[in-house]
């Protein structure tokens, strides 16, 4: 019935779970969200599903629905062709908790790694508009984790020992952009987030909320500072001379 919403919601944990059917009523301006809350109220009390603010600026409600890494909270219902069944998914990339709760523990132990902002001794804290607004644009990241979902090296290798995702090389890129910072980051980007390891797909910044250039403004820049400082022969040959660097 044009009328109602058929949801295909996986229900269970890592080692046991079904994709379980419902309907829901369709109402004006639904949205994922919604017809999961709809879910809880009319059919299933105990469906687990992270939330909080509804607005697509928390980041919690991150999940696949028909396949596509979404914040359900900004996925609306009437994108999909009525009657169709939408399925909805926790992200792949993460151990299942319950149902569409994932265990995103891993990313804020990766966050660990990378040293926070050092500003330079005695500087005066004044920088241009230009130099604002490129770290700015990072500063936006709501940690969805949605390009961490969506990286094949995450997802589909399981590199989560070797390789740091897209979100936290935006991070180690806001730091070591900063006009004020005085760190230096390129090893830990190297080593401890291997940056090397991304092969500039693109997909991290397609499924982004908040429409950060993750690739073209912090992955790549990020590689042309470790190309630079490790296989730049000039430089290479300038620091043996030098011994700075």
């Amino acid at each position: 019935m044009a009328d109602e919403v058929t949801l295909s919601i996986h229900r269970g944990t890592q080692e046991s779970g079904s994709m379980v059917e419902y309907k829901v009523p369709r109402q004006p301006g639904m949205v994922i969200l919604d017809a999961v809350h709809s879910v809880q109220a009319m059919h299933a009390p105990d469906l687990a599903c992270r939330w909080n603010c509804k607005a697509g600026k928390c980041g919690s409600c991150s999940g696949e629905v028909n396949g596509k890494p979404r914040l359900m909270c900004m996925d609306r219902v009437d994108k999909y062709p009525a009657g169709e069944t939408i399925t909805v998914r926790p992200m792949k990339t993460f151990p299942i908790i319950k149902d569409l709760v994932t265990d995103v523990s891993w990313n804020y132990e990766v966050n660990k790694k990378i040293p926070p902002f050092k500003p330079k001794a005695g500087t005066d804290w004044k920088f241009s508009q230009e130099e604002a607004n490129r770290i700015q644009e990072f500063r936006k990241c709501i940690e969805c984790f949605l390009c961490q979902d969506v990286c094949h090296v995450l997802r589909d290798h399981s590199k989560k020992e070797k390789f740091g995702g897209p979100r936290f090389l935006v991070r180690a890129a806001s730091l070591e952009m900063h006009p004020i910072d005085d760190d230096d980051r390129l090893e830990v980007v190297r080593k401890e987030l291997g940056v090397g390891l991304c092969n500039i797909t693109k997909c991290c910044t397609e499924v982004c909320p908040e429409h950060i250039h993750i690739t073209d403004n912090a992955i790549i820049p990020l590689k042309e500072r470790v190309v630079d400082r490790h296989y730049d022969p000039v430089l290479w040959l300038w620091r043996k001379v030098t011994g700075k660097g």
